[in-house]
């Protein structure tokens, strides 16, 4: 579910709300799942009226562990395509 939010974000480029994400899961457990992403420092969130935005830091990532991210997208997606061939 994270790596899911994690490439939505990165294809989007800018913040997306919470309410953007259709994971298969109770809300209670995405709650939680932003919040593991947000304590780890993959994601920012930040208020906009009542919607809780989101956002990739990816120029943090970057700059901590360069080339990370982009590996770990180009795997997901690499994953993703096999999972759709298959």
């Amino acid at each position: 579910m994270r790596l899911q939010v994690v490439r939505e974000l990165a294809a989007d480029g800018d913040e997306l709300s919470c309410s953007h994400f259709d994971l298969p899961v109770t809300k209670s457990t995405t709650t939680h799942h932003f919040r593991v992403l947000r304590e780890s420092g993959v994601i920012r969130q930040t208020y906009r009226g009542t919607a809780k935005m989101n956002g990739l830091r990816k120029d943090d990532l970057d700059a901590l562990f360069p080339g990370l991210l982009g590996s770990v997208l180009t795997a997901a997606a690499r994953q993703a395509d096999g999972l759709r061939a298959g």
